[in-house]
């Protein structure tokens, strides 16, 4: 049996409006920086700060029980990744709504209130994130993401546009009703797509997924999880990142995609991603890229086909949307060839 430890907040509010579920490992450095954003919130509404650690080898423990008694800490005994992380802590809140904020993310002061106010308008109650700024350089990142054909998101930079396709899981605020219909991450997805996946489910279903025109939040991005950053440099990511990355991309594809589009897309995609990864592997005169990253892709599908059966059940059986009016936060240029011609080759370390 998983042994969570529970350390209590010292005083926990009566009824909170939000829970800020933040997932930690060994985020001794962001956690601070992240917390203090939330603490600083302005607003006359009740709010909850729950921390999942996820078995954390350097002092996160021990920073958050001495420097924080006001936050609610769920101490995992063992590391089990970021989707049964916030499954674990969207179950422990109480609030109405669930706000998901990355250990490597702050807050602007406003964020709350603008999020709060935004979800009171929304017809249905869906989900929403606030535009997102990149920590070091204060450049805007995204305001939401569209998807291309094939699952990528593609950042969505018009501030005039509010419906998207997808919010990073950085900064992903739910009501909680909705998360329970929805029922959270799939703890098979381990880490990486699972946001992806959460707001198709929520969009197929017919609840929004929107990005306020006010307020933000600052990422450091890749820094909790690594790679995913993209510079001068080139795109940096790591042979974990990528390979939850492909994996979970074309779970989500499979799950999510309307019949009428699911049996072209897939073969698609899959010899695409078999080309590129054949490519990269020789190019790179690297192995082990193909063997983690791309046939582990084929090799997923092939010993996650019930489960994968049994979530694509579930989902057509909750939808209540066209096929166009699902297509609409989509864009028909492949992310992957955009990123090639503006950085080059991946570099996987």
């Amino acid at each position: 049996m998983e042994m969570v430890q529970h350390y209590p907040a010292v005083k926990r509010p009566a009824n909170p409006i939000c829970s800020v579920c933040i997932a930690n490992y060994n985020g001794v450095a962001l956690l601070a920086d992240c917390l203090d954003s939330v603490i600083a919130q302005q607003g006359n509404f009740s709010v909850e700060i729950i921390v999942h650690d996820d078995a954390s080898t350097d002092d996160s423990l021990t920073l958050l029980r001495e420097r924080y008694p006001q936050i609610e800490v769920l101490a995992s005994a063992k590391n089990i990744g970021f989707c049964i992380s916030n499954n674990r802590m969207a179950a422990h809140a109480r609030g109405e709504y669930i706000l998901l904020l990355n250990n490597d993310a702050a807050l602007d002061p406003g964020a709350l209130a603008t999020l709060l106010q935004a979800a009171r308008e929304q017809k249905p109650a869906g989900i929403l994130t606030l535009p997102q700024y990149d920590w070091s350089s204060n450049a805007l990142v995204d305001r939401g993401c569209l998807l291309d054909p094939f699952y990528n998101p593609v950042p969505n930079i018009n501030a005039e546009r509010r419906d998207v396709a997808m919010v990073i899981g950085a900064c992903l605020w739910i009501p909680r009703n909705l998360w329970d219909e929805l029922g959270g991450f799939p703890a098979w997805f381990e880490s990486v797509a699972e946001d992806l996946y959460l707001c198709c489910r929520a969009r197929l279903a017919g609840y929004p997924v929107q990005v306020t025109v006010a307020s933000y939040y600052r990422h450091q991005q890749g820094l909790s999880f690594g790679g995913n950053r993209a510079g001068e440099a080139g795109l940096q990511t790591t042979y974990r990142r990528r390979r939850l990355s492909e994996r979970n991309k074309t779970f989500v594809l499979g799950i999510c995609s309307p019949s009428a589009l699911v049996w072209l897309l897939m073969p698609m995609h899959l010899l695409a991603l078999s080309v590129e990864g054949i490519t990269l592997s020789l190019l790179r005169w690297d192995l082990r890229l193909w063997r983690e990253v791309y046939a582990n892709v084929w090799i997923s599908l092939w010993r996650q086909r019930r489960l994968l059966h049994e979530a694509r059940a579930r989902v057509r059986a909750s939808r209540r949307v066209s096929t166009n009016h699902y297509l609409r936060s989509f864009t028909a240029l492949p992310r992957k060839l955009v990123m090639l011609l503006r950085y080059g080759l991946p570099k996987v370390r």
